[in-house]
């Protein structure tokens, strides 16, 4: 019996990232595969029982996996990123907040006659919005800096109060019954805000003066985390009922917003846990609906859905931006996106049983009901949100920017090129002259390894639409294509040869498949580029073809004294010469190249 308990266990592990990995293959929200797998695995085949499987333990193993998942989520929360948007984000936790509730409450007791008790409870339930489907959803529609980053605060912070609400409902209805409901249920609020704020602020002040001061050593930070997250969050509960995912949120805040705290290793360790624990809670969860409720609810449910996405987020939405600097565009496309995701579902599943236990009968529907909005939003938001964005005019333009590998003084004059032929250059280089010396040409720059989880989470790739590998490491060229060409596609990624790479025998090219270009042409090499330009005089040249002028007489101009490394259409589009893509330049493109000889402009321009 354990043996099998082992091996079930390790399926829904191995699903779980295998629907991760997928819904990142094809950029959508992970939890439509999750929830798809978990309905296959329970309500389809009853493979998975998933009380059977945790027992007892379901619960507890719900509660602690949101705690997580919300305290990572804080940790990214920094108040510089809200500059100028903080009123719009408190506006949406509570003004926005209340309206979605109230809203989705009255619908309820409308379409399905739900007791107003449950129906309130419901409300609060479906107000919160999910972090771990919208972040996924940004990477896709690629909106405004400022709709992103309100989008992922309010997911993040919601989430305890919308769970907060819910449970100050929950006490209601339970002390319903006896003549002081209201004035229990505020004592509720007021001992769940007071300890959750207290506690949160006291661990998280705490906690970042022993990291600041260096009193834990680093092979214990992650580990000391996760421990000290799960032992607020039970201190937090024992005293107050469910004030703990409140407090972990406030503790995860105070660390993040705290001067001289390194969070980046412990950062790492809670992303990549919180991946897991959601991989297993969706399918989990998804596994113990019942597809008998699902019917029961018939066709009104589509009313919910309808009354949540085109009435109560837009006017939540419209409430709180009032005054604010956001434009038509960005307000409009905040009102359109609101998944809900693990917050929702989890609190669904808990509270109905605990009512159904109560004898609420009406509270079993919770949870199908909670499923319906939850695959409603993600499946509407997620197949039309970058059409809407882009419709708006608040979308991300199309990437036309460089990621250059190296910040050495090739790839320096080829991003100074660049960036005057008005496309976005970054530069990433480990060595801090190199980048030093590149800000200081006006730059912009990474100072890291391209290839790491810390340039993973704070590379600004907006924008960014093909890799340049300029770095004299072959190897790191090479890494960096490999990594980034999954992201921009192996046609966007490009390397500079090193000069052994000419040595190599078409056999041995042809065995290595690269999965990228190489840069410029077959005799380039990073070698003959640094010498070109540090010791032949070579410079860097923009020259514009013409009907007299073409490419062709371009090439007959140079001879052998040019190396073309660009070619920008009249509409602003830029080609990059390689040895696998022979271009084709036309009158009206402008040809970005290095030249040897000083006179060589003035040629041109008497050619043309």
């Amino acid at each position: 019996m354990l043996i099998d308990k082992v091996f079930i266990l390790a399926a829904v592990v191995f699903v779980g990232i295998l629907c991760q990995w997928f819904a990142w293959r094809v950029k959508l929200p992970a939890i439509l595969f999750l929830l798809f797998a978990g309905i296959i695995a329970g309500p389809l085949t009853g493979w998975l029982n998933s009380d059977a499987l945790f027992g007892d333990l379901l619960f507890p193993f719900i509660s602690l996996s949101v705690a997580v998942i919300l305290f990572e989520g804080s940790l990214t929360l920094r108040f510089h990123q809200i500059a100028g948007l903080g009123r719009v984000v408190r506006n949406m936790i509570s003004f926005g907040l209340l309206v979605t509730w109230l809203i989705t409450a009255t619908a309820t007791r409308l379409v399905f006659d739900f007791p107003w008790s449950l129906a309130l409870l419901f409300g609060a339930i479906t107000s919160v919005t999910g972090p771990t489907v919208i972040v996924p959803m940004l990477r896709t529609v690629k909106p405004s800096a400022a709709v992103a980053n309100i989008l992922r605060w309010e997911g993040i912070v919601i989430d305890p109060i919308g769970a907060t609400l819910a449970v100050l409902v929950y006490e209601f209805i339970l002390s319903g019954s006896s003549g002081n409901a209201m004035s229990h249920t505020l004592l509720a609020f007021a001992r769940l805000i007071g300890i959750g704020l207290l506690l949160g602020s006291l661990a998280g002040y705490i906690y970042g003066n022993i990291l600041r001061r260096h009193w834990l050593p680093e092979f214990l930070h992650n580990v000391a985390t996760l421990g000290l997250v799960i032992f607020v969050f039970a201190v937090s509960n024992s005293i107050q009922h469910e004030s703990g995912l409140l407090s972990v949120t406030v503790m995860g805040i105070w660390l993040a917003n705290m001067r001289d705290v390194s969070l980046e290793e412990i950062l790492d360790f809670k992303e990549s846990l919180s991946v897991l624990l959601i991989s297993v809670l969706f399918i989990v969860l998804a596994a113990r609906l019942d597809f008998q409720r699902f019917l029961h609810l018939g066709w009104q449910v589509g009313f919910i859905f309808l009354s949540i996405q085109f009435l109560s987020r837009p006017l939540s939405v419209m409430i709180s931006a009032l005054g604010s600097k956001l434009s038509w565009p960005e307000r409009h496309l905040l009102a359109w996106i609101a998944p809900r995701g693990i917050v929702a579902a989890a609190i669904s599943a808990l509270f109905a049983i605990k009512l159904a236990a109560a004898g609420h009968n009406e509270a079993e529907l919770l949870v199908p009901l909670t499923f319906s909005v939850i695959i409603g939003t993600v499946v509407l938001q997620s197949a039309t949100a970058r059409f809407i964005a882009k419709k708006l005019g608040v979308a991300e333009p199309e990437p036309r920017g460089f990621l250059i590998i190296g910040a050495n003084p090739v790839a320096r004059v080829i991003g100074k090129a660049l960036q005057q032929a008005e496309f976005r250059v970054l530069l990433v280089d480990s060595s801090w002259d190199n980048i030093s010396k590149a800000r200081m040409e006006g730059l912009p720059t990474y100072y890291g390894e391209p290839v790491s989880e810390h340039a993973d989470r704070n590379l600004d790739l907006v924008g960014i639409g093909k890799l340049l590998a300029l770095s004299p490491r072959g190897a790191l060229n090479t890494l960096s294509c490999m990594h980034y060409r999954m992201e921009l596609g192996s046609k966007a990624v490009f390397a500079i040869q090193a000069a052994a790479d000419l040595e190599m025998t078409k056999e041995r090219k042809a065995i290595s498949r690269r999965h990228w270009q190489v840069l410029f042409g077959p005799e380039v090499t990073f070698s003959s580029l640094a010498k070109a330009l540090t010791h032949d005089g070579w410079e860097m040249r923009s020259t514009t073809l013409s009907q007299a002028f073409d490419f062709i007489a371009y090439q007959q101009l140079y001879e052998q004294r040019s190396v073309p490394l660009f070619a920008v259409t009249p509409k602003g589009q830029i080609e990059v010469f390689s040895v696998e893509e022979r271009l084709n330049p036309q009158p009206g493109w402008t040809i970005i190249g290095l030249v040897t000889e000083p006179e060589a402009r003035e040629k041109a321009t008497l050619a043309e």
